[in-house]
């Protein structure tokens, strides 16, 4: 039995439901082949473009193949370019070769470089010759230097071999120190060892110091170890200290004690005081004894 739509109500509100369906699906399906054949997929099918689509996708396709040939891709293909992206093509090329070579990176090719181009790029070879010799690096070939850079390099060398014994850096070659040099290196150890006494650091060599130097950093250390010692501090060496300081903290202690045992407040030690202070000390501030 064959049911007829037309007289089959049901059947129509089935189809009426799906249409929506039907056409997202339909239009999704559109979408994904107009993305395929931007993309260059292989799925895509160009048969279902619409005009305007096929235009989007062709500029899609020269971009791409414009950015392929600019990157020296295999996928390039010169013949779809336009004159002008060959020119272009052409200038970006050159440029990029004639940075590698001025930077002395690879790949360069210099059969490629004008006259003018070949002459800078020898000269950057030059500079950066002369620049790995005067800091000792790999790519330094004393065989390329003239006389005069020969000797700049040597001078550098040596400037940076006193630079390095000056800051008692490990690469210092005390044996090629000049006297005039091994005297400012001299001095800057001293300089040094003064600062390290100074601020009290480890590596003060006191047997080192003039005797102006050591009474005045033994002042210093005294003064410090004073200080530590009259604000408490774990650093203090009391056997360090001289008779008029000790009693001097002596006295700032017993003072101390003595007002916090008549104020109730701080650490305050009865039997260092006084009978007269003991005395003096309210009943409600002595302290509490188990």
């Amino acid at each position: 039995m064959k049911t007829n739509l037309r007289t089959c109500p049901w059947a129509q509100l089935i189809l009426l439901g799906l249409w929506p369906i039907l056409v997202f699906a339909q239009s999704s399906d559109i979408g994904q082949n107009l993305a395929n054949c931007e993309n260059g997929d292989a799925s895509c099918d160009r048969s279902r473009l619409t005009t305007s689509q096929s235009d989007a996708v062709n500029v899609a396709d020269r971009r791409s193949n414009v950015s392929h040939c600019r990157d020296g891709r295999s996928t390039c293909d010169l013949t779809k370019l336009t004159q002008q992206e060959a020119v272009a093509l052409a200038i970006a090329v050159h440029q990029r070769n004639f940075s590698s070579c001025n930077d002395g990176i690879s790949p360069c090719d210099r059969s490629k470089l004008t006259q003018v181009e070949a002459r800078e790029v020898a000269d950057s070879e030059r500079q950066r010759n002369i620049y790995d010799c005067k800091n000792g690096m790999v790519g330094c070939d004393r065989s390329k230097l003239t006389q005069s850079e020969s000797a700049e390099v040597d001078a550098a060398k040596r400037q940076g071999n006193v630079f390095n014994c000056e800051n008692d850096t490990s690469i210092c070659d005390r044996s090629m120190l000049n006297p005039s040099e091994a005297k400012e290196v001299a001095a800057a150890e001293h300089e040094r060892n003064v600062g390290r006494c100074q601020n009290g650091w480890g590596g003060c060599d006191h047997s080192k110091l003039t005797a102006p130097e050591a009474r005045q950093i033994a002042a210093a250390e005294q003064q410090a170890n004073f200080s530590a010692c009259r604000d408490g501090e774990e650093t203090c060496d009391y056997s360090k200290l001289t008779p008029l300081e000790a009693k001097t903290l002596a006295n700032a202690e017993h003072r101390r004690n003595y007002s916090a045992c008549l104020s109730g407040r701080g650490y305050c030690d009865p039997s260092r005081l006084t009978v007269a202070e003991a005395k003096a000390i309210p009943s409600e501030n002595k302290p509490l004894v188990k």
